[in-house]
């Protein structure tokens, strides 16, 4: 189960922990909008209208995909005009990808080398597309800065026994189980770690092509 005991006391170290635990378990875009007024304040500048349901990152599901529904019921809610492509994942996981109109929604991951069946039951989701958000705006694409403007200072990690899964995390945000996954074009990490020892290395700054690669939610 989960191993904590190094990592206790930091979110972060959770967050890492978690990760690693769901990779041994089972573990893809619209231009963000500014308000135009200098006058606002800046965490007004850079949040969205409040998106629709069918666009909404949730701690309950992304969009009308939902933590607890079965695959089935969920082809049932987007009809017959959806489509669901099978296709390896991360680190022991399958994804089955959603589409509408021909682009990819979200993805639903499950354990490797199993089918997903109507019956099976969702329990881990992930999008890179930029139409979701969260209800403060917050979603894939969004720059590191813009993000922290919303929800508070960003913290970036990873476990230097699991290297290629950086997590983020930030400090005011309102839902820890929406996790976000940073990245940075032409690097290895978002964040800019110096040469700390240690299990967990952490910090606060991180490239400025920094983005939010993606959003996952998971039971």
């Amino acid at each position: 189960m989960l191993n904590v005991k190094v990592l206790s006391g930091s979110m972060i170290a959770v967050s890492l922990a978690l990760g690693s635990y769901l990779g041994a378990l089972s573990r893809p875009g619209a231009a963000v909008a500014h308000v135009g007024t200098k006058a606002l304040p800046e965490v007004v500048k850079v949040a969205q209208k409040i998106p629709a349901a069918s666009l909404t990152i949730s701690e309950r599901g992304i969009g009308a995909a939902k933590l607890g529904m079965t695959f089935g019921e969920l082809k049932k809610a987007l009809g017959s005009t959806a489509q669901f492509k099978e296709s390896p994942f991360f680190d022991g996981l399958d994804a089955v990808a959603v589409s509408l109109s021909g682009q990819v929604q979200y993805s639903i991951i499950y354990p490797f080398r199993t089918k997903l069946k109507d019956a099976d039951v969702i329990e881990y989701l992930i999008t890179d597309n930029r139409n979701y958000k969260t209800v403060e705006g917050v979603g894939p694409g969004m720059t590191l800065k813009q993000a922290e403007a919303i929800y508070g200072k960003a913290t970036l990690g990873y476990n230097t026994d699991y290297e290629s899964q950086e997590v983020l995390v930030f400090a005011n945000q309102p839902n820890k189980k929406i996790r976000f996954d940073p990245k940075a074009e032409g690097r290895r990490y978002a964040g800019v770690y110096g040469a700390s020892q240690g299990v967990v290395r952490e910090t606060n700054k991180y490239q400025p092509n920094a983005v939010i690669r993606s959003v996952s939610v998971r039971k």
